[in-house]
């Protein structure tokens, strides 16, 4: 049986992680889309990004677009295998 993972299971980093599971594999994620879409804030969503770059989850991209920054995520394979794992356990739960 799969188990809960406290890294994912806060619910900001659920939430992120599902968000980022739904694009493609070789797709990214703008911070700023991603703030709006969780509706939290940009010191709130960094925290949460770092605990799950950390971890290995995610995979962070800085560039500039002209002379404007722009952070990239992505969900790395490690933390899509871990969101799948997750899931699972949450639904054993449920049924």
């Amino acid at each position: 049986m799969s188990k809960i993972d406290p890294i994912i299971h806060q619910p900001v980093r659920l939430r992120m992680m599902a968000a980022l599971n739904a694009i493609k594999y070789d797709e990214q994620m703008d911070f700023v889309l991603l703030r709006n879409l969780l509706g939290a804030t940009d010191g709130n969503l960094g925290a949460h990004l770092q605990k799950l770059e950390e971890a290995g989850y995610i995979e962070i991209e800085k560039k500039f677009i002209g002379r404007k920054p722009r952070t990239l995520v992505s969900a790395s394979d490690k933390g899509r295998s871990a969101f799948r794992s997750h899931v699972q356990a949450l639904k054993a739960i449920i049924e």
